[in-house]
């Protein structure tokens, strides 16, 4: 009788990860801290980055 050998399902690339998550509108927001405070029409604005898919918003204080 011959071997039986076990497949295993390969895991998620870390790209394929952050494609689902951002999707579905979990982001991993961080400061940017090169650039934390910029003056937008007279008001102090703080600019996050999503570590995994590079999207950028920016909120008011």
């Amino acid at each position: 009788m011959g071997k039986i050998i076990p497949f295993k399902k390969p895991p998620l690339a870390k790209k394929a990860k952050a494609h689902t998550m951002c999707k579905s509108n979990l982001h991993k927001w961080q400061i940017v801290t090169e650039k934390k405070f910029a003056v937008n029409q007279g008001k102090l604005v703080t600019l996050f980055r999503c570590s995994r898919c590079g999207k950028e918003k920016t909120k008011n204080l």
